[in-house]
């Protein structure tokens, strides 16, 4: 009985072993597995971010697409905008200054690595266009052709069909800076004498001024305009006026400034403290202006001159004008003296 119980335990003893290395062997057959399982899924997440890169990508691929369409679009609309137009449209490569395309030359592709001729004639400033290089995004600059012609350039970087590249729109301006110049004759000049006006006189003393000058000016007031004007009528109250100014512009130079700042007051304003000599001036033209025969009444002028010492003046343009004012009237109480039917 013994023996049989011995037997059994040594049987279960000898079993055991290899059950517990087979345990042990699914264990890591089991933690093996968990590993792929785990792995598994990390190539999955991988898997689905380059799915979506692959996405990201195709799309970029697709705004490119049409970012390029866009591009070309736009070209093609500006070279159909201006290709009838008067402005010049160049366009040259940013980096080789080749020009990829010229309005004034029909051909495809490259016009040509240097202006052509039609541009040469009319653009002779050609040159400076094809160095232009800025990073500024947008510019506007003014260049000067040949016989008084002027043009404005609008000048911006853009990528023309894969060239870095920059536009030049160049128009001709010449009417325009004509007629602006024109306006500001307009605006500067007195439209009964020709002579400067008000407003071109204030500016200008306000520039003599500010920059401390050595100016001497003269206060002018035509005797017995009024009386004119009512005994022989308006139109010779103009000849009366105009005798006048060529008087004062044929004894004074063309660089000095004469303006009309009112109906029957003048001021002429020259270069240099100086006084003294133009009121020996001024009372010689005075004396041929009442004597010369100018016209069948009494012709006559009152002045008043005021030295401005530059850096050493403290009288403002008001104040100015007010002692030459008074000194004016001075000689405007002589005149009335000896011409009392004239000065009133």
């Amino acid at each position: 009985m013994e023996d049989k119980t011995l037997m059994n335990s040594r049987t279960d003893s000898t079993l055991e072993e290899p059950y517990r290395s087979l345990k042990h062997d699914f264990q890591l057959l089991q933690a093996e597995v968990e590993e792929l399982r785990a792995r598994e899924a990390r190539l999955n997440q991988e898997l689905e971010k380059l799915r979506a890169r692959e996405a990201e990508l195709k799309e970029e691929v697709i705004r490119s697409q049409n970012r390029a369409e866009m591009i070309e679009g736009y070209n093609e609309l500006m070279i159909e905008m201006l290709s009838k137009r008067k402005e010049w449209l160049l366009v040259i490569d940013m980096n080789t200054k080749e020009i990829l395309y010229c309005n004034k030359k029909k051909q495809e592709g490259l016009v040509a690595s240097e202006v052509c001729t039609a541009c040469k004639k009319r653009l002779p400033f050609h040159g400076e266009i094809l160095k232009w290089n800025s990073e500024e995004q947008y510019k506007v600059w003014e260049m000067t052709g040949e016989a008084d012609t002027y043009y404005r350039i609008t000048s911006f970087p853009i990528e023309w069909k894969e060239h870095d590249s920059y536009v030049h729109i160049i128009v001709d301006i010449t009417d325009e800076k004509r007629a602006a110049h024109t306006l500001t004759s307009k605006a500067y000049h007195d439209p009964g004498t020709g002579i400067k006006n008000r407003l071109f006189f204030e500016e200008y003393m306000e520039m003599v001024l500010r920059e401390e000058q050595n100016t001497t000016l003269c206060y002018l007031d035509l005797d017995g305009l009024k009386y004119v004007n009512d005994k022989y009528g308006h139109l010779e109250g103009d000849i009366y006026i105009q005798n006048f100014v060529e008087l004062i512009k044929m004894n004074f130079r063309s660089e000095d400034t004469f303006a009309r700042i009112g109906g029957d007051e003048f001021c002429l304003v020259l270069s240099g403290s100086i006084g003294e000599l133009i009121e020996r001036k001024m009372a010689e033209i005075l004396r041929d202006f009442q004597t010369g025969g100018y016209a069948e009444y009494q012709c006559s002028f009152s002045y008043g001159v005021v030295d401005i010492d530059g850096a050493d003046n403290h009288l403002s343009y008001d104040e100015i004008l007010q002692k030459a004012d008074e000194i004016m009237y001075e000689c405007k109480r002589r005149n009335k003296e000896k011409y009392p039917q004239l000065v009133r």
